[in-house]
């Protein structure tokens, strides 16, 4: 089932897209809200959408009311990290973090800083945790996401590079989009041959398959959670594919600017875009 969060009348409703239909079961008289689906395990039945009004023109928000945290896997894609000249960990992704207010919806406008201009894109696959986990195996893994969604690390470059620590590059203000949508993990499988896709004013960047990552998305929950309690409603971004900026040599590194548009396309779950001002 595909779930996302619209506005309605200042009020945020809950959505079931069917095919490219969006319907909204919270007029239907589904009382639950996004965050309490993903927690409770609840979804709305055949007998809720079908009393649910189409939405024609749905303005998304953001796909969690309550955002937790957000946890960030890095270099995990083999062309990314020789593009980055780093290496990836042996025994698991690099982990690092954004704080929840990063998270923003598909569609919002976000407000670079104009004290800095190394701005870059990274397409990523985005897990939504579904149970409390915390030192589970890879092979249990699964059981514990509810989902998945699309993701843009967004990340300025120069501000990361200040320390090892690469919180502040990361961490401005709308710097996690995700959505539009979140898919749930029956219907759609990481470990298949999913496209995953950057456009940049309809400019493909960055092209390659989620079954290209080095930690696949049970091992990223399994390690995270050998240090950090993961729990319902938390994110983890899974890393990159090859094609960001920063990968190219100085001279020709065209950086993101107001008026920019990215999107990012997983072949499954939809496109996530975001425009820049």
């Amino acid at each position: 089932m595909k779930l996302c969060n619209i506005r309605v009348c200042g009020e945020i409703h809950l959505c079931v897209k069917k095919g490219d239909i969006f319907l909204d079961v919270t007029k239907g008289g589904f009382n639950y809200t996004l965050d309490e689906v993903i927690s409770k395990g609840i979804l709305p039945g055949e007998e809720i959408t079908a009393n649910s009004p189409e939405i024609k023109e749905p303005v998304f928000a953001n796909i969690l009311n309550s955002p937790k945290k957000i946890v960030c896997a890095g270099l995990n894609y083999t062309d990314h990290a020789s593009g980055m000249k780093m290496k990836s960990a042996a025994r698991g992704p690099v982990l690092f973090s954004k704080f929840s207010d990063c998270l923003c919806e598909s569609g919002k406008e976000i407000s670079l800083a104009k004290w800095e201009n190394s701005y870059d894109y990274e397409a990523e696959l985005v897990i939504v945790m579904g149970k409390t986990a915390y030192g589970i195996e890879p092979d249990m893994a699964e059981e514990y996401i509810f989902g998945y969604t699309c993701g843009n690390d967004l990340s300025c470059r120069d501000a990361q590079m200040l320390s090892t620590q690469w919180l502040i590059g990361k961490s401005m203000p709308d710097f996690a989009p995700c959505g539009p949508v979140i898919v749930t993990r029956d219907e759609w499988n990481p470990e298949r041959e999913n496209k995953i896709m950057c456009r940049v004013n309809g400019d493909i960047r960055q092209s390659a398959h989620t079954t290209d990552m080095m930690f696949t998305c049970k091992e990223i929950v399994s390690h995270a959670s050998r240090y950090i309690r993961l729990n319902p409603g938390d994110i983890i971004f899974t890393g990159t594919p090859g094609g960001v900026m920063f990968e190219k040599p100085e001279n020709k590194r065209i950086w993101l600017k107001p008026g920019d548009k990215v999107e990012i396309e997983i072949e499954g779950i939809g496109v996530l875009e975001n425009r820049f001002i």
